[in-house]
This record gives structure tokens, C-alpha cells and sequence, in this order.
């Protein structure tokens, strides 16, 4: 019997876990096989307090993780498969084994969105993928395409612009919706140039990437461009599917949130980008964590 269930391990979860530990709570944190959220595909984060050099992603979770094992809490490398929050005590399923806690708190995040091609699908590993972090050494001196306009997009493209000899930044608008330091960036990075106004319809090539069909938003008109890699920068999709059912969720899957951090269920929080659509920052899914684990305390402490 645990006094909290973490379930995640990004920001958001990490934070809960050392507040809640450090608060003398029994403590399990739920992580998943691929553990520490998305910072763990991201290679120097700028924008984290208390790092004025800046801090490889790996790096900032690695010392979450850390601190939260020195006042207690446990990790398990695995993912959460079913939950019950019908009755108390909340049961949390991992394969075959099964966790009870006195509190839960929802902090799985969210994972990338497809665009749902055929091809995107097909040529996954072999020039497409999500995360220029991993792969862009792969494509070195190769003609490149990222897909989204927003701070991830930017990002991907940037972080492509060391290895490529070209990166197409392709929009469905005609302007961008990333931050100003980003746009600044990108825009004066001689390799990046834009594609405005268009969206993929198809990725094509035998084993491997061989272009992108694209086709304008004013027009309709298609055209072709040949690329070696495209990288998928369209935004998220909340991991929450294995809470339908037990809360509220909206209409995208996110989980609702009354207050801060308290879901329809009492006794079960939420805390991060599993109810965040807006904000996506590393430094907002860690004070929800704060906030989340905060509440837990209150919430036990009522002799829940």
C-alpha cells in the first residue's frame, strides 16, 4: 500500500514524486519503459531555472530522478497498463502485478501526433521520424524537411541545420506560431528556408525516403520535393487512453482538471501535459507537479 502512485516520470511526475517524498509519503513512481518524458529526446533545454549554461534534457531528468530517490521514493521501468478508481484503495495494474495507493497522481504526458500516411508509417526508421535530436547525425549533407510550425518544428529544424546541407521547414499557414527567439533563429539560419501555405499529403520512396508530395492550402495544387528525411513536428496527443472510463476526459484526451490539479475523482490528481494543451513547457509541468503533490499531502492529511 502506497500513499501516492505516480504514474509518469516526465517534469511533471519527477517533481510530484520529490514532493511527495520528501513530505514522508509512500511513494511509487510508475515510469514507463521509456522513462523521463519527452526531455529525454531533447538535447540542451535553455529555458529551465537555475542552469545558466543550460542543461542536456537526460541530464535535468537524471537529477530529478535522483533527488526524488534520495528522499525515498520507488521507480518502476515500466508502463502502467489498466487502472481502477472505483473504489478506495486505487488500483493501479503493471502486466501482472498489481499496485494499491491511497492517492494517484496522473502525470503521463503526451506523445507526438502522426499526420497518418501510408508512407509516414511505412518509412518509419528508414527517413522518417520525430526527433532530429536522435537521428539528425544520420543525415549529414542530406536535403531534409520538417513538418509543423511551432516551437518543436523550429527546434527540429535548428537542431538539423548542423548536420544537413538543406532543412524545409513545410506550414500549413503563412506565418509561424513559435516563439520569437526560435523564429529569430531559424530565420537567419542560412540552411532553413520555408514552404508556407502547404501540408503533406504523402511520403514516398521505395526503402527509404525519397521526397514528400505537398499540397497548397489555397489552391489545391500538388507538387513534389525530393528529401532524404522528414521529421514529424505537428504537436501532441495526451497519453491518457488507459483512463477512459475512471475520469473525465474532453474531447482530445485531455484529462479535466477542477482547480489545479483535482480530477473528477477525489483522491486522483493530475498534473502536466495529460491536461495541458497550452502551455508544453518543462518548467509549468513541474510546478503542476508541485502543485499536484501539495494536494496529495492536504488530501491524506483530511484522513481521506
Amino acid at each position: 500500500m502506497y500513499d501516492v502512485i505516480v504514474i509518469g516520470s516526465g517534469p511533471a511526475g519527477l517533481t510530484a514524486a520529490i514532493y511527495a517524498s520528501r513530505a514522508k509519503l509512500k511513494t511509487l513512481v510508475i515510469a514507463g519503459a521509456a522513462w523521463g518524458g519527452q526531455l529525454m529526446l531533447t538535447s540542451e533545454v535553455e529555458n529551465f531555472p537555475g542552469f545558466k549554461e543550460g542543461i542536456l534534457g537526460s541530464d535535468l531528468m537524471d537529477n530529478m530522478w535522483k533527488q526524488a530517490e534520495r528522499f525515498g521514493a520507488q521507480m518502476i521501468f515500466e508502463e502502467a497498463t489498466a487502472v481502477d478508481f472505483s473504489t478506495k484503495p486505487f488500483k493501479v495494474r503493471v502486466r501482472d502485478s498489481l499496485y494499491e495507493g491511497r492517492s494517484v497522481i496522473i502525470a503521463t504526458g503526451a506523445s507526438p501526433k502522426w499526420l497518418g500516411l501510408e508512407g509516414e508509417q511505412r518509412l518509419r526508421g528508414r527517413g522518417v521520424s520525430i526527433c532530429a535530436v536522435c537521428d539528425a547525425a544520420f543525415f549529414e549533407d542530406k536535403r531534409t524537411v520538417v513538418v509543423g510550425g511551432g516551437d518543436t518544428a523550429l527546434e527540429e529544424a535548428l537542431a538539423l541545420s548542423r548536420f544537413a546541407r538543406e532543412v524545409k521547414v513545410i506550414h500549413r499557414r503563412d506565418k509561424l506560431r513559435a516563439s520569437k527567439v526560435l523564429q529569430e533563429r531559424a530565420l537567419n539560419e542560412p540552411k532553413i528556408s520555408f514552404v508556407w501555405n502547404s501540408t503533406v499529403v504523402d511520403v514516398f520512396g521505395k526503402d527509404k525516403v525519397e521526397g514528400v508530395r505537398l499540397r497548397r492550402v489555397d489552391s489545391g495544387e500538388e507538387s513534389e520535393l525530393e528529401c532524404d528525411a522528414v521529421f514529424i513536428a505537428i504537436g501532441h496527443n495526451p497519453n491518457t487512453d488507459i483512463f477512459r472510463g475512471q475520469i473525465d476526459l474532453d474531447g482530445n484526451g485531455f484529462v479535466v482538471a477542477k482547480g489545479d490539479t483535482e480530477t473528477s475523482v477525489e483522491g486522483v490528481f493530475v498534473a502536466g501535459e495529460a491536461k495541458d494543451p497550452r502551455y508544453k513547457q518543462a518548467i509549468t509541468a513541474a510546478g503542476e507537479g508541485c502543485k499536484a503533490a501539495l494536494d496529495v499531502e492536504r488530501y491524506l492529511e483530511e484522513g481521506v
